[in-house]
């Protein structure tokens, strides 16, 4: 198939790159030509593993191109997918002017039958507005689906090779049957392509994440009364997961969740709930189980402490999860923040957010070149993002490193027997 990716971000690219590896001819558009210059001379503008080599081999076979004339792009294509971002509102709904402006140039250029499809997260509804914008402008025939993406950043290659289902809402049998085939290679396995009204695949992607942020702030307050009550919340997940009817995926406790997806879907789901007069009560409390969450590292240093002023304190990991740069909404940001409020001075080592951090920082945070001269000189380690090279530390090059052998593990990734015998006083989360 020839097909048109509207938006170069995250998933707009990875999309793109997927599409063409099974063979399509895509042509990926961005109204950014800086962002085009970059990707056509192979530089990536997101760190994603194995993308950039995807990229480059596509591009190499002429499946992949890079514009930013969109109006060639729809006219050469037959499917055109809209990846532009829904950036989040002050009330935390979800901005669609990107999207249903790139619908309305989507019409105006169209010259045959077109399938339009809405890959952005986008609240339910958005399907029906993108037609009206779309029949407003032209006499054409078309199709508009809705084909939400379900991408975990660090692993979107494949996950998007090799989905767990694919989600299509589409209203008629032509548009279904070109979905089916355009994705037929990914799902050889087995994999379900759930056909559905556009209505119900809108508002899967938002059910979904919602579900696995409740998990995760279920989790995140089961530990908190862990250390209340002398539990270890490690026991109580494993006993808790090994129940068939709740599995053992997004039960590990910790700092809160981030990034790009959680935070934002669930409040948008909160605000078009509300839009229908419904009041979405344990969203609401999702959220704000989450925000006090960020604030528990803090608070156990506080304690340690008393005072703040003056300490230095190291900070590994500053993207919101591993493999990934993207530091939206990562726990890391507010616990810096209220350290450099508190008098603390921060030294900070990420493998791959450093550019991103420096960004938001600037100069109040001192970035290390490595982990291990990121805790040279400090009164304590704070551990935000369990990247695998922080999992097997040696212990005894980090106490005589450190002036005082304090961590603050909000990821659990050592065991408090494991830090005794090494010498550390050691706090973690939800565990004695």
């Amino acid at each position: 198939m020839k097909i048109a990716v509207v938006g170069t971000g995250y998933v707009g690219l990875v999309a793109g790159a997927c599409f063409a590896e099974s063979g399509n001819d895509v042509v990926c558009v961005d109204k950014d030509e800086a962002k085009i210059r970059m990707l056509k001379a192979g530089k990536m503008p997101i760190f994603e593993p194995g993308l950039e080599e995807l990229v480059r081999r596509n591009r190499l076979e002429k499946r992949l191109t890079f514009t930013s004339t969109l109006s060639k792009a729809v006219r050469d294509s037959s499917m055109i997918f809209i990846a532009v971002g829904t950036p989040q509102g002050e009330d935390g709904s979800a901005d669609l002017q990107h999207v249903l402006q790139v619908a309305r140039d989507i019409a105006k250029a169209m010259n045959e039958y077109k399938v339009i499809v809405d890959k952005s997260t986008v609240p339910v509804g958005t399907s029906a507005k993108v037609r009206e914008v779309i029949r407003r402008e032209t006499t054409h025939p078309f199709s508009v689906v809705s084909n939400p993406e379900f991408l975990k950043q660090g692993a979107a290659i494949e996950d998007f090779m090799k989905p767990d289902r694919v989600v299509v809402g589409v209203e008629d049998p032509r548009a279904a049957t070109m979905m089916l085939e355009l994705y037929a290679p990914f799902t050889r396995t087995g994999a379900p392509i759930m056909v559905m009204d556009c209505a119900s695949a809108e508002l899967t992607k938002y059910a979904a994440n919602a579900m696995l942020a409740t998990r995760i702030s279920f989790m995140n307050e089961v530990a908190n009364l862990c250390e209340l009550v002398g539990a270890d919340v490690d026991h109580v997940r494993k006993a808790m997961g090994s129940d068939k009817r709740i599995g053992s995926s997004f039960l590990f406790p910790g700092v809160g969740y981030g990034g790009s997806c959680f935070p934002k879907d669930v409040q948008a789901m909160v605000h078009f709930a509300s839009d229908k007069a419904y009041d979405f009560r344990i969203l609401k409390a999702v959220e704000a189980v989450n925000a006090t969450q960020k604030t528990r590292l803090f608070a156990k240093m506080k304690a340690h402490f008393g005072t703040l002023k003056g300490k230095t304190v190291a900070v590994w990991g500053l993207a919101f999860k591993p493999k990934t740069d993207d530091m939206r909404e990562a726990p890391a940001v507010p616990l810096i923040e209220a350290l450099l409020s508190a008098g603390a001075s921060v030294q900070a080592y990420d493998p791959e957010a450093a550019k991103v951090a420096r960004g938001i920082f600037g100069r109040r945070v001192t970035l290390a070149a490595t982990n291990f001269d990121a805790i040279k000189g400090v009164d304590a380690l704070a551990i935000v993002t369990e990247w695998n090279e922080f999992r097997h530390p040696d212990f005894a090059r980090m106490k005589a490193l450190m002036r005082t052998p304090v961590i603050f593990d909000g990821r659990n990734l050592f065991t408090p027997e494991q830090m005794k015998q090494s010498g550390f006083t050691y706090y973690s989360i939800g565990r004695r």
